[in-house]
């Protein structure tokens, strides 16, 4: 080979080439490791910043582990190895690692390597680039915290599950111990105190994870106290500032609160990040994460991270909170605007049922209704919170006010649904800006009227809600309600009411939601399945319904009516045909005297309804059509219908002085307790209802 010039351009480009490679080795920030075949070190670049100081001497012919102590990818010197055998080079890999100089500090490295050969294609070693992106990696790392939280923190309305959610999200990959604790009254539902959070103001502790097995606590989770002062925990709480703090067993604060003293030692923590849960001023609770073990210290990003993920969490928390006060508001309501028990009759016993906790809008009602019958209704409105219990009271008020005109249950659900169409036309005109306008006013609700004396229950629904009957026999059958319209909708389809026959000992079930009926129609065990099932409490057949619905059904809130039928006792009513004569009033008044002394009716009663009965015979004769009869129902009150082919309506006049007539109805409304008039096919029924001495008549029966 002949010698290159001085001149010569070859010379040149090597020299250049020495004057890159020494460069690098000497002056270039990135990690450079020339490697021989054993990944023994030939060569290392020290003027990166982590190798600044290290004597090259000391790290010639090491092995790459022992300059590196991996945290974990142990098979580093295994990719190693395959670069050498295979040629192909391993970029840009990410590995962590503690240097050998400072095993506390944990580092992150992005490696490349490449396969070195002569012009012979031997195999001399491999070249190792290193780029320490412990920084980038940690700012990625946050950010996949904070991803985190946001997308698994507050996805329900529970404060305390919420806690639960950023714990979860947090350990291992933010902190080795985390623990929420909570002011107690903001679990309840109420405003959040304003800082500096009173002294003495009690906490829930209401999350708790942490990396080992069975972590050392110094209090569990659900328990509610008042924070030691001062300490970390309570300062940030006063001025609502996050805070990184030290654990030295000889800090003085420890000695305030010994349990946590005592759990922050055992667990072998080295530091404290304190973050307040804060929203608008108000102290919601704080947060409390710790690092133990050969974990890195919380520095300056962790903190800003902190903060950012404590305001996400104080935010859900608030959410719930205020869900948690208007769920307690709206339940409040429903409670005051529902019955308080249900109407029981000799002839139909009654209870309610709320399955989880009825929703606002859900509600239930048994009326009594004119001659010994009683009205079962069951609805919701569509929607959650306190509108929907307003809502909810408003239809009630309205059924009830309606069920006071002996209205058919078809004719009542239609004059509902008119109402309801008009409250949500009110409703659709509120101002843009109002939240109650965007939520539609649709409601479901069944009506249904049960007359002991026939032993039918006439029934009509306003949307799917249909009850089920089950039988003495312990057959379980649909009552085939005809679907009507929703109420509030613009639909205008007629309502349609059926009858159904409910022998003695028949059980009623009315509920508000419709997989709740589904599911009771299919099986019923729950009902039907018990040998002293005719005569078993009510309130142990509404258990047992509870008891046998399977988790998976899925009913979240409903309002259910359980109604068993008994007849009515036949020897304490009375029916008459009368003919249309006016000689009939003279045998209705015989009848009428005979009929409640042996009823055993006072004199004075006994006297009013004689005369009540002429009355109306009286009108029937003379203004009515045939046939005419008159029956007398001793219950808890003494009734005394007067039916007749007519369909004119009476009406309640007030005669002149010198009239003959026209006084009927006038003195049997003085005398009567309660009066009205109730339509059929056939014709009308004028009754009258009077109070029996000694006799207590519940509230609201007629």
């Amino acid at each position: 080979m002949v010698p290159l010039a001085p001149s010569d351009p070859g010379r040149r480009v090597d020299e250049t080439a020495a004057s890159m490679l020494e460069a690098l080795f000497t002056q270039s920030p990135i990690g450079l490791h020339l490697l021989d075949t054993d990944l023994r070190v030939v060569r290392i670049n020290t003027a990166t910043p982590i190798m600044r100081g290290v004597d090259l001497d000391d790290l010639t012919g090491r092995p790459v582990s022992e300059v590196y102590s991996l945290v974990d990818d142990a098979d580093i010197e295994t990719l190693l190895r395959e670069v050498l055998d295979t040629g192909v080079p391993l970029l840009q890999r990410i590995v962590r690692a503690r240097l050998s100089g400072d095993p506390s500090q944990e580092r992150h490295f992005e490696i490349s390597a490449l396969r070195l050969e002569n012009p012979h294609r031997s195999v001399l070693g491999v070249a190792v680039t290193a780029i320490d992106v412990t920084e980038r990696e940690q700012a990625r790392a946050r950010t996949r915290v904070l991803d985190a939280v946001r997308r698994h923190v507050g996805r329900t309305l529970d404060p305390a599950v919420t806690g639960e959610e950023l714990v979860a999200s947090v350990v291992p990959a933010f902190a080795d111990i985390a623990i929420v604790e909570v002011v107690d009254a903001v679990i309840r539902g109420d405003d959040p105190p304003l800082a500096p959070l009173p002294k003495g103001t009690p906490l829930m502790r209401t999350a708790f994870r942490s990396v080992r097995a069975r972590p050392p606590q110094a209090h569990p989770v659900g328990d509610v106290r008042r924070l030691p002062a001062p300490t970390p925990f309570t300062q940030a709480l006063a001025d609502l500032r996050p805070r990184v703090v030290m654990l030295h067993p000889t800090a003085r604060w420890l000695a305030v609160d010994p349990p946590r003293a005592e759990a922050i030692h055992s667990s072998g923590a080295h530091s404290l990040l304190v973050v307040p849960l804060a929203l608008r001023g108000g102290a919601l609770g704080v947060v409390s994460l710790y690092r133990t073990g050969n974990s890195r210290p919380f520095d300056e990003g962790d903190r800003e991270l902190a903060v950012e993920v404590a305001t996400h969490t104080a935010l859900c928390i608030d959410n719930a909170r205020r869900y948690i006060r208007e769920h307690t508001v709206a339940a409040t309501v429903q409670r005051q605007l529902l019955p308080r028990r249900p109407e029981t009759h000799a002839s139909l016993e009654t209870a309610y049922l709320s399955v989880t906790g009825a929703d606002p809008g859900a509600w239930y009602d048994t009326i009594a209704l004119s001659s010994a019958r009683t009205a079962l209704v069951v609805g919701q409105v569509a929607g959650r919170g306190l509108h929907a219990a307003a809502t909810m009271g408003q239809l009630r008020t309205v059924v009830r006010s309606l069920s006071a005109f002996d209205l058919t249950p078809d004719e009542l659900l239609a004059r509902l649904h008119d109402i309801a169409g008009q409250l949500a036309a009110e409703r659709a005109h509120l101002p843009l800006g109002d939240p109650l306008r965007r939520e539609t006013l649709t409601a479901d609700c069944v009506y249904a009227v049960h007359d002991p004396l026939t032993g039918t229950c006439t029934m009509a629904a306003a949307g799917h809600l249909a009850p089920l009957v089950v039988r003495p026999d312990r057959t379980v059958t649909g009552c085939g309600t005809p679907a009507g319209p929703r109420l509030g909708t613009t639909e205008g389809a007629p309502f349609a009411a059926v009858d159904v026959a409910v022998p003695d000992g028949s059980v009623l079930v009315f509920t508000s939601d419709l997989r709740l009926t589904s599911y009771l129609a299919g099986t019923a065990k729950s009902l039907s399945s018990a040998p002293d099932y005719h005569d078993r409490p009510l309130q142990e057949l509404c258990d047992a319904l509870v008891y046998g619905l399977p988790a998976e059904l899925g009913v979240g809130n409903a309002a259910v009516i359980v109604a068993r039928t008994r007849s009515f006792p036949p020897d304490q009513f009375a029916a008459w045909p009368l003919d249309s004569d006016p000689a009939a009033v003279a045998v209705a008044r015989s009848r009428t005297g005979r009929q409640l002394a042996a009823w055993g009716v006072d004199d004075e009663t006994a006297f009013n309804t004689e005369l009540i009965v002429s009355e109306l015979v009286t009108n029937a004769v003379r203004y009515g059509s045939p046939p005419i009869e008159l029956r007398l129902i001793h219950d808890r009150t003494l009734t005394c219908e007067v039916r007749d082919g007519g369909s004119a309506a009476p009406r309640l006049r007030h005669a002149g002085t010198v009239d003959e007539g026209g006084r009927g109805l006038f003195i049997t409304a003085q005398l009567a307790q309660a009066w009205g008039t109730r339509y059929t096919t056939s014709g009308k029924t004028i009754w009258t209802q009077q109070a029996l001495p000694g006799v207590a008549v519940p509230d609201g029966a007629l």
